[in-house]
């Protein structure tokens, strides 16, 4: 089993913020990010972590940000550590593979959802008023069923951390109606294009998420795109709705805990070695996937 790597730990270089997964460090005019191993479900970050999970996240989303450059612009100036300052380079190591220098751009905040499957908290919100997100679907539908067009669902962050469904009226409150309007044509432009992709590999985008951001007064998409943390991707072969899906991401873990007595608040159980040997799997399938190459 690959090292797997929770902390990282750069002496001399700045940390701009820790995320539950990825930890982000300021060198002035731009930022570099690195994916840690970490794991987080329910909004918990998990004690013991994936092998390989930050470098399948950063190098699937550098594939997904070169593969969408054309619909929309990212922060991402590079994924190369041999093009990093010099001053990294003690640290090449820790970097390769796992990190990414981006552009400092100032975060609009809406979680950018979009749904082409009913799964997840649509499938339970479905259940209870059979809408989402404040959008009337059609009445019978099964769990899993595809939607009759690609959805946007935005999300914000509550108080307690978890993601919170609003509608779009209530996105263009906060955000405006002009930016509101970029970010949902960019949303669905780039899940039409990328989904359309990953179905002739095999896989299925159930529903994912974006990040925008403003660079010099342009909207870029930011943060990761299309991995297996932001992302339901379900086996083509294996699709049958009216259920559950079987996947290629971090579902598995939430099964998991989902069978566990755990009430979802820390502290968050140790996964077994058998789960996270399973999940490095499925991600690192995921990439191989939908990339044609192995993991590097």
């Amino acid at each position: 089993m690959s090292e797997i790597l929770l902390d990282i730990s750069l002496p001399g270089v700045k940390l701009f913020k820790k995320g539950k997964v990825r930890d982000v460090f300021d060198l002035e005019d731009k930022l570099l990010i690195v994916a840690t191993d970490r794991i987080s479900a329910f909004d918990c970050v998990l004690p013991n972590g994936i092998p390989d999970k930050g470098k399948v996240l950063t190098q699937l989303s550098a594939f997904w940000f070169n593969f969408t450059a054309e619909i929309v612009p990212n922060h991402v100036i590079s994924s190369d550590i041999d093009t990093y300052p010099r001053a990294l380079a003690k640290y090449a190591h820790i970097l390769a593979g796992r990190s990414m220098l981006v552009k400092k751009a100032d975060v609009i905040e809406i979680e950018c959802v979009v749904r082409g499957y009913l799964s997840g908290s649509a499938w339970k919100e479905y259940k209870t008023d059979g809408m989402v997100a404040g959008i009337k679907l059609p009445a019978g539908m099964k769990e899993s069923d595809k939607l009759p067009e690609p959805t946007f669902t935005p999300s914000i962050k509550a108080k307690t951390g978890h993601d919170e469904n609003i509608t779009e009226k209530k996105m263009i409150d906060l955000i405006g109606a002009e930016v509101g309007r970029e970010i949902k044509e960019k949303t669905l432009a780039v899940y039409k294009e990328a989904s359309e992709y990953a179905e002739s590999r095999g896989i299925m985008i159930a529903d994912t998420k974006f990040e925008f951001g403003k660079f010099e007064n342009e909207i870029i998409l930011i943060d990761e795109i299309l991995t297996p943390d932001s992302s339901r991707f379900w086996p083509k072969d294996k699709y049958e709705p009216g259920k559950a899906q079987p996947s290629f991401d971090k579902q598995f873990v939430r099964d998991y805990l989902e069978s566990l007595d755990w009430d979802k608040n820390p502290p968050a159980p140790k996964l077994p070695n058998d789960v996270v040997s399973k999940t490095a799997e499925k991600y690192r399938e995921a990439y191989r996937v939908l990339t044609g190459r192995q993991l590097s």
